[in-house]
């Protein structure tokens, strides 16, 4: 499985093709719409939210509700090209029109975004041309591909979900969510405000976006994705490029705006012996082998366990502020503080809908590297099997 993404924050649509998917999987554009609709929601979300109303068309590789084998092609389009036509055209300018008189046009690169290495790398002078693409926008079709592996992984008896466990410095307590699985965790924090599993601290990150907000900075925050069902013995120790914890950390990390990732317990390891680290193993007749613990996050060696997966991001504050930090006009090379585009206060919820499907996208493709058939049927049948040897192993 391999998929790409197209097309600018402020273009007419955005695109992506996957290529790999099984034959005869259930599809339907409701199920992607749904995990659209959650990425736009969230406390803290911003203007262009009400702009946009997500809705997926899908043009290629499904036919009355099954998938065909063939490359699938998701489209969104954008609802607030309208107002860009004349900035953003694809058709070349008039003979009489100066590139540098068009409206919108940026020389002054906004501190923490991809602006001035950008139009260094690719010699734009109008940065325009680097943060269209370089938004968070483009996550639209990381969600939308995400939704479709997550579709594939249910149909294999595979679980996600993704929650906010922190933000601007205010931790969930792990304890109160222990107990509970994927869906129990799902119908919680669809109905909290900033897609949280602690009820308390999530009255308080409410707070704090709101404080953040009046004073025109932002915060970020820590996102946490479960993963439940998925066989043992996925990914692999022999290559460095093939380890399952490599490849999730890649994909958690290619997310706009995350600077950090862990596992398991995580950066908590370095402060515990191993004794109170490694995960014992058990055996009994009705589960095969099991770990008594999961503080390594399902996955040792490079390959995930059969425990659930547990992979945290976190999310550095929207660099955007609306009291702009100073930068420099790359043409006059004089300082001034920096172009405001559109911004939120906070992000943090909406990205850890990002997370879970970057995450469920990954998990999908590695499933199907290790299990090869064209039909979900006949993978279903393969996975069984595989489950049944490694439960006698």
């Amino acid at each position: 499985m391999r998929f790409f993404t197209a097309g600018e924050s402020h273009g007419p649509q955005l695109t992506a093709i996957i290529e790999g998917l099984p034959a005869q999987m259930p599809l339907t554009v409701e199920m992607i719409n749904t995990e659209l609709k959650r990425r736009q929601g969230g406390h803290g979300r911003g203007r262009r939210m009400q702009i946009e109303k997500d809705q997926v068309l899908i043009t290629s590789g499904v036919r009355h509700g099954l998938t065909l084998g063939s490359p699938v092609t998701l489209t969104v389009m954008n609802d607030d090209w309208k107002h860009w036509t004349n900035i953003m055209g694809i058709e070349p300018l008039p003979d009489d029109i100066n590139p540098e008189d068009i409206k919108r046009r940026i020389t002054r690169p906004r501190p923490g975004h991809a602006d001035l290495v950008g139009g260094m790398k690719y010699g734009h002078r109008d940065l325009r041309n680097v943060l269209e693409r370089s938004s968070a926008r483009e996550t639209t079709m990381r969600v939308a591909i995400g939704a479709v592996a997550k579709q594939f992984l249910r149909q294999l008896g595979i679980k996600t979900v993704a929650h906010v466990t922190e933000i601007g410095g205010i931790t969930t307590d792990p304890e109160s969510y222990a107990a509970l699985n994927v869906d129990e965790i799902r119908e919680i924090i669809e109905q909290d405000p900033v897609y949280c599993a602690d009820e308390v601290a999530s009255s308080k990150m409410v707070a704090a976006i709101d404080d953040i907000k009046g004073r025109g900075d932002t915060l970020g925050g820590v996102v946490e994705v479960v993963v439940e069902g998925c066989p043992p013995g996925i990914g692999s120790y022999v290559q460095f490029d093939r380890k399952m914890d490599g490849r999730l950390a890649g994909a958690m990390m290619s997310i706009n705006a995350f600077k950090g990732v862990e596992f398991g317990m995580g950066f908590k390891m370095a402060q515990n012996p191993g004794s109170e680290v490694h995960d014992e193993i058990a055996w009994s007749e009705e589960l095969g082998y099991y770990r008594k613990s999961n503080r390594l996050g399902g996955l040792e060696g490079g390959m995930t366990t059969g425990m659930p997966i547990v992979i945290r991001g976190v999310m550095k504050p929207i660099p955007t502020l609306y009291k702009p930090l100073e930068s420099v006009d790359i043409e006059t090379k004089e300082p001034f503080v920096a172009t405001i585009e559109r911004s939120d206060p906070c992000a943090v919820p909406a990205a850890s809908v990002v997370a879970e499907h970057v995450i469920a996208t990954e998990v999908a493709k590695a499933i199907m590297d290790e299990f090869r058939s064209d039909t979900m049927d006949g993978l279903k049948d393969e996975i069984n099997r595989y489950k049944e040897y490694v439960k006698g192993f």
